[in-house]
């Protein structure tokens, strides 16, 4: 049988696992940041710990990993608007998004001495999707759910070649990470932007139309054979006429790598990965959390480990592992406290 039948199951455990070793990916990525010469608050005291080719898992990270944020986001807004409707559902998005935002915000303005986001401006722009979705279904009736569309490959291609051509065009005035201030508050990456509104869109009639359910066995591993196919060929880019032509064109390639291999992966979740024992159940719990707290604490564990040598690689895999585990003992532990547990 080439589908399962998961559409009307209350919990979605590949979904959480997805999203768990995707929140540990996000932590992974911010502490490679200070060990790739990027913007970051911290600089390693020893340049010995500087990896010349870690460009490469930065680069391949941000063609794909918040899309996928979008993706699963998008997934679940028709349902939680059907059952909660237009005050209920933009109550709890407050609660959810804008207070741990402004909490985060705070905390890193008071540290930094200037107003800084950070890594929460995905919760501003989550709650600002999620906002027109729900006005748009003011005056629009849902679609049937009845709907017999799933995903292909074809569809698919369309859709990462109108994303890649907006993002080129995007790139053009406003380069990779050429970061802008909306009122004052909401900081977006106009390079990204377009892929971020599409896939949250993709991730609503996904979860309108029951597409991560329906999706057979060979449009799913096409979809990831296709997108890891891309992420190995952004791996191999080095110095010559391959790596250029990548650079030309990459809004249009990390558009392609995006869209199938986020459809790749949820496939493969969806069919391998629905563990439910009693770890991921509590990692997933956590999971939103971790997020959420994650960019101080490797901050911490980056400064504490400054002056110790374990090699380049040693360092960098210490620092994400460590400030990993930290993030979700802290994350349980703050959710301990009354009230928490609403917010995060």
């Amino acid at each position: 049988m080439e589908t399962k039948d998961l559409h009307n199951q209350s919990r979605r455990f590949f979904l959480d696992n997805l999203k768990v070793l995707l929140t540990v990916l996000v932590v992974f990525h911010h502490s490679a940041q200070a060990y790739c010469d990027c913007n970051w608050a911290y600089k390693p005291s020893n340049p010995q710990e500087y990896i010349d080719g870690l460009w490469h898992f930065l680069s391949t990270n941000a063609a794909f990993f918040m899309g996928l944020f979008f993706f699963i986001s998008g997934y679940f807004v028709p349902r939680s608007y059907d059952k909660q409707g237009f005050g209920r559902f933009l109550g709890k998005k407050v609660l959810r998004l804008l207070v741990p935002m402004a909490a985060m915000t705070a905390f890193l303005s008071l540290a930094t001495g200037i107003f800084e986001t950070g890594h929460t401006w995905f919760l501003g722009s989550l709650f600002f999707f999620c906002l027109v979705y729900a006005l748009l279904r003011l005056v629009l009736k849902p679609a049937p759910e009845g709907c017999l569309s799933r995903p292909t490959i074809v569809g698919m291609l369309i859709a990462a070649i109108v994303m890649g051509v907006g993002s080129y065009f995007i790139r053009e005035v406003s380069p990779q990470d050429n970061w802008i201030r909306i009122l004052w508050i909401l900081n977006i990456e106009p390079a990204h932007y377009l892929q971020y509104i599409l896939m949250f869109a993709l991730g609503v009639l996904a979860g309108r139309f029951g597409w991560f359910e329906k999706m057979t066995r060979g449009t799913g591993l096409t979809a990831l054979l296709i997108g890891v196919a891309l992420c190995l060929g952004n791996y191999a880019r080095t110095d010559g006429a391959w790596s250029y032509f990548v650079y030309r064109w990459f809004g249009i390639y990390e558009s392609l790598l995006c869209v199938f291999l986020c459809f790749g992966l949820v496939w493969f979740f969806r069919e391998f990965c629905q563990w439910s024992g009693s770890f991921w159940r509590w990692s997933a719990g956590q999971a939103y959390g971790v997020y959420i707290v994650h960019l101080p604490l490797i901050l911490v564990v980056q400064n504490l480990l400054d002056e110790v040598w374990i090699g380049a690689w040693g360092k960098f895999l210490t620092v994400a592992v460590i400030s990993t585990i930290i993030s979700f003992g802290f994350t349980y532990l703050l959710r301990l406290i009354p009230g928490v547990k609403k917010v995060l």
